[in-house]
């Protein structure tokens, strides 16, 4: 059910003026690519942040040294 909330606010920002049927699809699919695109999407993301921040480090290290 929470899924079916937030479905509908996210359809509803982004059909934006266009309150047809556009919004109410997107609502609809939102949760859907939510629950199987953001896992594989945010593991990824986390990865890189990792990355970026293992990368700083070593810069900051050297910088000093």
């Amino acid at each position: 059910m929470l899924g079916k909330i937030i479905g509908a606010a996210v359809g509803r920002r982004l059909a934006g003026p266009n309150n047809g049927g556009t919004g109410a699809l997107l609502g609809y699919l939102a949760p859907a690519v939510a629950r199987r695109g953001l896992g594989p999407l945010g593991l990824l993301l986390a990865g890189g942040y990792v990355a970026k921040k293992v990368l700083n480090r070593r810069r900051d290290r050297r910088a000093a040294a």
